[in-house]
């Protein structure tokens, strides 16, 4: 298959994904079933006809409302579906049609999860982490074993430093963003620099913005980490070993 062509089947891949990803964000911080009951209206509580369940066309189509009872649906679930449409077709079209799209498309499901979860409920599930770590662990011993050392010191690496800033600062990073952070660099390796950098520099400008808007009291109003954490990982995916090549050339060229 042509770059183009695995790109478009990771679109539609991703696509589906996302409408499962918006089934984990609303029931996993509940403690409810990722399986049964299928999806249904959070109104009228009609199951959703499979028809009526396509990614992003039929809330299009139904113009946002359930068929059954008229009741708005969010704009949230046709916007994650999109998205991670779009992530996966991105990386594909990016590293080409590789055998590491199995790790680097689920990772990439992981960090759109874990941001809509955190925005919401102030959390970073275990439940997701857990798997996704060992995921990291076991499919990088198989599909690239040879990086698996710079991979777990990179993890090792970020977790100590998040941790270190959790203990330095409890109430603006969690143990959950300390092993997010941990996960990422099994995944990414030395392109987790940049990507915690990006990670930083989102949060501080959004930190600014607040302040800016609210004044002192800005100071005091939580803003949740793991959504900076996931846009720094996609851009570690994306574009990280660029990103740490072009470093290197610019500062460490001899």
């Amino acid at each position: 298959m042509s770059g183009a062509a695995v790109a478009a089947a990771a679109g539609v891949l991703g696509a589906l994904v996302g409408s499962f990803l918006n089934v984990v964000a609303h029931r996993l911080p509940r403690g409810a079933s990722l399986v049964r009951p299928a999806s249904r209206c959070p109104h009228c509580e009609a199951p959703v006809k499979p028809y009526d369940n396509v990614p992003v066309l039929s809330w299009l189509v139904l113009r946002g409302r359930c068929r059954a009872c008229g009741g708005a649906i969010s704009a949230r679930y046709p916007a994650i579906e999109a998205l991670t449409g779009f992530v996966f077709a991105a990386i594909a079209l990016v590293r080409g049609p590789e055998a590491e799209l199995a790790l680097d498309l689920p990772f990439a499901a992981v960090l759109i999860a874990v941001a809509a979860i955190d925005l919401e409920h102030r959390i970073v599930p275990n439940r997701i982490l857990l798997p996704a770590a060992v995921w990291g662990v076991l499919g990088g011993l198989a599909l690239r074993p040879g990086d698996m050392p710079e991979m777990a010191i990179a993890a090792a690496a970020a977790f100590l430093v998040f941790l270190l800033a959790a203990v330095a600062h409890p109430a603006g990073m969690g143990m959950g963003d300390v092993k997010l952070a941990g996960a990422m660099g099994l995944y990414l390796g030395l392109s987790v620099v940049p990507a915690l950098l990006v990670a930083f520099l989102a949060g501080s400008l959004v930190g600014m913005a607040i302040i800016a808007r609210h004044g002192a009291a800005g100071r005091k109003k939580g803003v949740p980490f793991a959504p900076f954490l996931a846009l720094g990982g996609l851009v570690g995916l994306l574009a990280g070993p660029e990103l740490v090549s072009l470093y290197s050339d610019a500062f460490l060229a001899t």
